[in-house]
């Protein structure tokens, strides 16, 4: 019974995250969901690192990297790319499919609209006449988790013969070159202006008879958690299939696991391609949900965030690494209130960071696999070494009589 907690314990978060949006009607209810959102964010990512460096054991420091560009190039689609019936003669098109595909002319910061000056200008001419359909906001997001997932195949065919610290650092510069050329590029990408976006559902939504507007907090929450239970659900069927139990080899012991005939360049490849197609994904909800990316999402400090939260949840279960996840950003929301000690005021916006550091150090020097992970390994074992020792005496009763 005692190995079912979890599964138990598990099913009840589920169904709490589920109802949450319907039974909380605080007057800070935006802020809460707006939270939680980025708590499931933060989730994705700590999970599918986790599963990149504590089930393959390849520690890497590009996951924001590959985050930003599921955000970028959905972004970058649905800022420059319409469909139109008429040929705009201003701008950059092509036929498409009885249409046209009218690309607008990049003219950096000084765009203040998702409509740029080529295409305003032939609307204006068109008076009204012409419907230009921007690019779906799914198509941006689909294509911007190809592309996440493109860059982690040709990154993971870069990095195969690193290990450890060179792998770490290569994918620390991917990351360091990707945020400055971003930020390079002002007249294609807005650089430190940022690129804005439509929402995630610019028409709003409706079901159960009930509609939702396009900034109503509750599409992107269940969106965001449903992108999250998903992932876990991949992560998951990964992990308990040959695929998991070759990238744990992997992680052993490379050269054993080569010698054994596992194909160390295809799962090394395979993982890797994997998980940043999960943190692109992220990045894409996430940039449409904030409607704005800009090159600040690539600082060190970020990516130090996710493994931190990995770390403190277990790094070799990626379901404690999304729990520790969750559980970090709203308490490091919760604690930026302050409040008085002797009359002396404690401003929680700088403290906080100190408590997460020390919950940190913390966690490295006592729980070396997390906080999180102990709890659900500890149920999962239970039994385990009774049937292990009767199995045992049954054998060597057989032995016995033999």
């Amino acid at each position: 019974m005692k190995k079912q907690i979890p599964n138990i314990a598990g099913g009840l978060v589920l169904i709490l995250l589920l109802i949450f949006p319907l039974i909380y009607r605080q007057a800070d209810y935006d802020y809460i969901m707006h939270v939680m959102i980025t708590a499931f964010f933060y989730a994705i990512l700590a999970a599918s690192w986790s599963m990149l460096a504590g089930y393959a054991g390849q520690f890497s420091f590009g996951h924001m990297g590959f985050m930003a560009i599921g955000a970028y190039t959905t972004a970058l689609v649905c800022h420059y790319f319409y469909l139109s019936p008429e040929p705009t003669g201003l701008c950059s098109e092509m036929p498409f499919f009885g249409q046209w595909l009218v690309v607008v002319n990049p003219i950096g910061v000084t765009s203040t609209t998702l409509t740029q000056d080529c295409l305003r200008q032939a609307m204006e001419a068109w008076g009204g006449s012409v419907k230009v359909t921007p690019m779906p906001v799914l198509l941006g997001i689909v294509l911007g988790i190809s592309f996440g997932a493109l860059a982690g195949f040709l990154i993971g065919m870069l990095v195969l013969r690193l290990r450890a610290a060179y792998l770490a650092l290569f994918t620390l510069g991917f990351s360091e070159i990707l945020k400055a050329t971003i930020s390079a590029e002002i007249e294609v990408t807005r650089g430190q202006a940022g690129l804005e976006l439509p929402p995630l559902y610019p028409d709003g939504v409706s079901f159960f008879g009930m509609h939702f507007s396009a900034t109503d907090k509750i599409p992107p929450y269940y969106s965001m958690l449903g992108l999250l239970i998903l992932c876990l659900l991949i992560l998951g069927w990964l992990a308990h299939s040959k695929f998991g139990l070759f990238v744990r080899a992997l992680r052993e012991d490379q050269d054993a696991a080569a010698a054994l005939g596992v194909n160390t360049t295809r799962y090394k490849v395979l993982v890797f391609t994997i998980t940043c197609a999960m943190a692109a994904a992220a990045g894409a909800v996430q940039g449409h949900y904030v409607q704005i990316i800009t090159p600040n999402m690539l600082f060190l400090l970020q990516m130090s965030l996710v493994v931190a939260m990995a770390v403190i949840g277990g790094i070799e279960n990626f379901v404690a690494a999304a729990i520790g996840a969750i559980v970090l950003q709203v308490m490091l929301e919760l604690l930026r209130n302050s409040f008085e000690i002797g009359g002396v005021e404690v401003d929680m916006t700088i403290w906080r960071l100190v408590f997460f550091g020390v919950l940190l150090m913390v966690t490295l020097r006592f729980f070396r696999n997390g906080l999180i992970a102990p709890i659900i390994a500890y149920f999962g074992r239970e039994g385990v070494a009774a049937e292990t020792v009767s199995k045992r005496a049954v054998a060597s009763g057989e032995e016995g009589r033999s």
